[in-house]
């Protein structure tokens, strides 16, 4: 006798019910995990084990309905917590066992279902030279120097890519979707903020115990302010969906200027110049110049580099030992920026100057992905080195187009830098080939997100953190999104 040939009914004395034999003995065993666990928890003293019912609701949900669970991936975004496992090894919760659980769950779903899968999202250009970023990454991995390192690093950025991209590209895709991601993703972002602002004031804004105040939700000022800086332009755009007479468009006309004030307060000189390049952006999309910023950008990178490297003029911006040093205010540490004592941005330039060493050595495939900390010590400059040099953080590069070039070699380097000039140049097309007006605030709102990440990325190497990464991922699909509206209405207009 099985399982399904007995009648749980009777087991429970219900005579009479609608409720199927199957979710009957789906619930009887709900319960029963919540027994077990509970006792387990009980008799070994761990806490955990009392999560492990919640464990296997979701695992059930994710195999029924993905779609649920990813819009509680994205509802934990703001909130997830680093959370570090015995031996040292690092996770983000909840956000990564949901986007691993999503991946699984996706890839099964396109197993079944292949045959009824459209193809245009996965022929579009900006997929497409995706595609190849992660093509060329594997072939890095496969020819790395340490290649259980890199091989962990290809995994993560994986199911990224999987999560965020692809599944969000399956998921988002009309104007009404994006309204639901943005309030999905607002209302506890917002509660977050307002708590971090309301700890650093209560204790003056103070510019030392900055990184105090941003525990649990992010790990240091800089992190915080870039998701701020980086979530700012979907306020805006969100508050352009109300009348003038609604509660909702006041009070994100508020939480836009809030997000200001506390991007302000958290002391993150990336964030001030993005959001200055981010309003510049505008501008330059609207006058239809990203191709010719683009082409400024490319020749001021090239003509910089061949400068620095020529006569080994980067020995110039050495800095003084002794003079670069941390700074307990702000405006000292503005000022010391300009002179070249802060010891931030020059512990940067110690680690720049080690990653273009190391390029040279490994200049097809680099080092592989995820081994710039291994090797970098090893190829630096002493003339930079400045007393945080130890590095007991083990933090990276700090520049991710630089962190793509010494992990990936020049054509790795080279296929990024192309996929972030395309995705602009493509999204300016599409803003201006939008006659939807509300969509092309929404396409606006997703290339100037997109702009603040690229900036970020100049001096921080954080894409692959959960709160940057996201955004990344999703702005693309998003961006895909639009364009394939356009395209859907356009042929219906012309059939």
């Amino acid at each position: 006798m099985t399982l399904a040939n007995i009648d749980i009914k009777k087991i429970f004395f219900l005579k009479e019910t609608s409720i199927s034999n199957t979710s009957l003995w789906l619930f009887a065993g709900f319960a029963l995990s919540i027994i077990v666990s509970s006792l387990l928890a009980i008799a070994t003293d761990e806490l955990l084990l009392f999560g492990l019912p919640a464990g296997l609701l979701l695992v059930y949900q994710t195999i029924v309905d993905f779609k649920k669970i990813f819009y509680l991936l994205l509802f934990t975004i703001p909130l997830s917590i680093e959370f570090y496992l015995p031996g040292g090894l690092g996770t983000d919760l909840p956000t990564e066992p949901l986007v691993i659980g999503l991946m699984l769950s996706y890839g099964l779903y396109i197993m079944v279902n292949w045959k009824e899968m459209k193809k245009d999202f996965l022929m579009h250009p900006i997929t497409l030279f995706l595609l190849l970023h992660l093509g060329w990454m594997i072939l890095a991995t496969v020819c790395s120097n340490l290649f259980i390192v890199s091989f962990k690093f290809l995994l993560a950025k994986i199911w990224y890519i999987v999560g965020y991209f692809f599944l969000a590209g399956s998921i988002l895709k009309t104007d009404k979707e994006v309204k639901k991601f943005f309030w999905i993703i607002f209302i506890p972002f917002f509660s977050a903020v307002v708590l971090t602002v309301l700890r650093h004031a209560a204790i003056g804004f103070s510019f030392s115990d900055v990184h105090s105040v941003m525990k649990p939700f992010f790990r240091n000022h800089v992190l915080y302010a870039s998701i701020l800086a980086i979530f700012l332009p979907y306020i805006v755009l969100a508050s352009s969906w109300y009348s003038s007479k609604s509660i909702l468009k006041w009070g994100l006309i508020f939480a836009s200027f809030f997000f200001l004030i506390a991007i302000y307060w958290s002391f993150t000189r990336t964030a001030y110049v993005s959001i200055i390049i981010a309003m510049g952006s505008y501008f330059v999309i609207r006058l239809k110049l990203i191709k010719i910023a683009s082409l400024v950008s490319i020749i001021a990178i090239f003509a910089g580099s061949i400068y620095l490297v020529q006569h080994n003029n980067y020995m110039e911006f050495a800095p003084d030992f002794e003079k670069a040093v941390t700074h307990k205010s702000f405006d000292d540490l503005v000022s010391a920026t300009s002179k070249g004592e802060d010891v931030s941005t020059m512990e940067r330039v110690y680690r720049w100057v080690a990653g273009m060493q190391m390029s040279k050595k490994e200049i097809l495939t680099g080092h592989g992905p995820g081994n710039f900390y291994t090797f970098y010590k090893q190829n630096a400059v002493t003339a930079f080195e400045t007393y945080v040099s130890d590095n007991p953080d083990k933090s990276g590069i700090h520049c991710y187009y630089l962190m793509i070039l010494t992990d990936q070699g020049l054509p790795g380097a080279f296929i990024f830098l192309f996929l972030t000039f395309f995705v602009l140049i493509k999204g300016e097309n599409i803003y201006h080939q939008t006659k939807n007006p509300d969509r092309r605030r929404t396409i606006m709102a997703i290339l100037l997100s997109i702009i603040i990440i690229d900036a970020f990325l100049l001096i921080n190497d954080m894409v692959e953190t959960d709160k940057v990464g996201s955004f990344f991922f999703i702005n693309l699909a998003l961006l895909i999104n639009m364009d394939l509206l356009n395209q859907k209405e356009e042929k219906e207009l012309n059939q």
